[in-house]
């Protein structure tokens, strides 16, 4: 797979932000306003449009607060979907919404995670369009990442023992082909020095100062980043020279959420995957 191919796709799933959200989401920090958080959201999945993505956008679930954030609930590469094992039973159901999802509206093959013991969440999981790194986290174990390495036995899968955020990619994310886009911070300077360790490849790093903006979403060319951290605004200006699209997303930063967290990317090939 070419680097660029890694990053191509043909559509995303997102849902709705619930009213629960605002006083039920997992880890609020301060007050959220829902209205803001949802017009936030609109101009989130309108950003994947101009991407060329075709959104498939679910309804919200008053049930599930968390239910925007649908990377927890499946990793899809190489046009198959490992559905994951969330660590808090409260999420469950929003597998099984993604899994009905993705098997109807999509028809991929799903690969389910056959050991009880694994916890598992789309957050923790950080493709590089040539290997997989996946977090260690409160949210995802050792038994998780095994799942990964059986999923897609295509690519190295390594573990990498996150305990400074809630999830590897609260720290880093890809920003470019081959370039990792990481906080400055010691713990996530921590953590991608170990994946330096461990790395089949040598990737190129982009250093920003603020955590929540290291993490951003690179697709079909054009990067989306946050808009509301001027200072790491102006080193992504600076230092990248593809298009880019700058969304504010400062509602879900309150519980700990960013741009990845908010939506599954997928390519969709003319040819199913047989598992």
């Amino acid at each position: 797979m070419s680097k660029m191919a890694a990053f191509r796709y043909t559509h995303a799933i997102v849902c709705r932000v619930p009213s629960s959200f605002k006083t039920q989401a997992l880890g609020i920090s301060g007050e959220i306003d829902l209205e803001e958080a949802r017009k936030q959201h609109e101009d989130y999945c309108k950003a994947l449009r101009e991407v060329g993505l075709d959104v498939i956008e679910l309804p919200a679930d008053e049930s599930t607060p968390d239910c925007s954030f649908v990377e927890d609930t499946a990793v899809v590469c190489n046009g198959a979907a490992l559905i994951t094992r969330p660590a808090l039973p409260s999420r469950r159901k929003e597998v099984e919404t993604m899994r009905a999802v993705i098997k109807k509206e999509l028809q991929l093959p799903i690969i389910e995670i056959k050991d009880e013991s694994a916890t598992l969440e789309g957050g923790d999981v950080l493709f590089t369009g040539r290997e997989f790194f996946v977090g260690l986290s409160s949210r995802t174990n050792e038994a998780g990442a095994r799942a990964v390495a059986a999923a897609f036995p295509e690519y190295p899968v390594t573990p990498i023992k996150v305990s400074t955020s809630l999830h590897l990619k609260s720290s880093m994310t890809m920003c470019g082909p081959d370039v990792i886009c990481v906080a400055a911070n010691k713990g996530a300077q921590e953590i991608l020095r170990r994946i330096e360790r461990e790395a089949t490849f040598k990737y190129q790093t982009l250093t920003i100062p603020d955590a929540d903006a290291a993490n951003c979403v690179y697709a079909n060319g054009t990067l989306i980043h946050r808009a509301d951290f001027p200072d790491s605004v102006k080193i992504f200006e600076g230092r990248l020279d593809f298009p880019r699209i700058a969304v504010e997303l400062s509602e879900f930063s309150k519980v700990q959420g960013s741009l990845t967290c908010n939506s599954i990317l997928v390519k969709k090939s003319k040819h199913i995957r047989r598992l």
